[in-house]
């Protein structure tokens, strides 16, 4: 079992490495391997609206996030830290989620999905907030922990002293840990739910 961790900061030993170093311990303590790609410091730009992953491709943008499709469509769960920048997340990270969700051919439906994030001060509940919305809209299971998945500080030191956090982190990834084995075992012993697709309401007509 794995999970493809993906750390969106532009710093790869900063506040948000820390708390993903947290669950990612939690993860292989529990017999989950991981992979980690840094992102946050890669130049992406944003979805083009083009459609070229109609055609199975991938995203017409050859880059980091084709390389990242293909080593999720492998996974059976998706990790994804970011800083908080003016109570959002980290906006190359934004860029990245967009286009890979977007463009990646095949369902991540039961594949779990956890976010957290890192801020010095405040704006965590909200970045917190949109990284979720990509494992639901895709059919995702959410793992949770003990508490929002945040930590605090300026500095990777400082987020050593947000003890309550760092056991938030901890908590999680023994949470997803669980999760990803449960539902490896309810697929050998029940299957997968029914996943639809196909209706898509636009409203064309104005009515």
């Amino acid at each position: 079992m794995k999970v493809l961790v993906i750390n969106g900061s532009p710093h790869v030993h900063g506040c948000t490495a820390r708390a993903l170093d947290e669950v990612i311990a939690a993860l292989n303590a529990e017999g989950v391997e991981t992979e980690l790609m840094q992102i946050g410091s890669k130049k992406l730009s944003g979805c083009l609206a083009c459609n070229y992953c109609d055609k199975g491709e991938g995203c017409v943008q050859k880059d980091i996030v084709n390389e990242a499709a293909e080593k999720l469509m492998k996974a059976d769960g998706l990790l994804v830290g970011s800083p908080v920048y003016y109570a959002s997340p980290n906006g190359t990270l934004i860029s990245f989620l967009d286009r890979l969700f977007y463009s990646l051919e095949g369902s991540l439906h039961m594949k779990v999905g956890a976010a957290v994030v890192s801020c010095r001060r405040g704006g965590a509940a909200s970045a917190f907030d949109v990284l979720n919305k990509y494992f639901t809209i895709a059919g995702m299971p959410v793992a949770s922990s003990s508490y929002w998945n945040s930590v605090h500080g300026f500095t990777a030191a400082d987020v050593e002293k947000d003890l309550e956090g760092l056991q938030v982190m901890r908590n999680l990834g023994r949470n997803m840990a669980f999760l990803i084995k449960s539902i490896s075992a309810g697929k050998a012993a029940f299957g997968t739910p029914t996943f639809e697709r196909g209706a898509f309401t636009s409203f064309p007509d104005g009515k």
